[in-house]
């Protein structure tokens, strides 16, 4: 992806921006498309496995000088005591990997200086 644009959607003030989803030309990535499970007799079950090259980013930011994306994952692990863990990974992509970067809505098109549509 073009740097000139990266700078554009995440900005060359180094701050962080929301969430997107960062799709990247590399297997970068293992989801789980539902749960394990332990059947009868003991045996576990084991969900199917989806290898992509997208990664779910809660914060992005972006480090112009150095080429590359920090992404922070988090997650919020409930234990049965009721109590909530909070987990959070650090990914970090090389910008000449990134392919494609995807938006929940449309407010990062004014970023580009589009208008969305009608």
């Amino acid at each position: 992806m073009n740097a000139s644009l990266l700078r554009k959607l995440f900005g060359n003030e180094n701050r962080w921006s929301g969430p997107c989803v960062v799709i990247l030309d590399a297997i970068a990535d293992v989801q789980s498309i539902s749960n394990d499970s332990i059947v009868q007799g003991g045996l576990k079950s084991f969900a199917p496995r989806l290898i992509t090259g997208r990664i779910a980013a809660d914060a992005v930011r972006l480090l112009p000088e150095q080429e590359a994306m920090l992404l922070v994952q988090k997650t919020v692990i409930r234990q049965q005591t009721g109590e909530d863990i909070l987990k959070q990974e650090l990914v970090i992509v090389d910008v000449t990997h990134v392919v494609a970067i995807e938006f929940a809505d449309l407010g990062s098109l004014s970023l580009l200086g589009v208008a969305p549509p009608s």
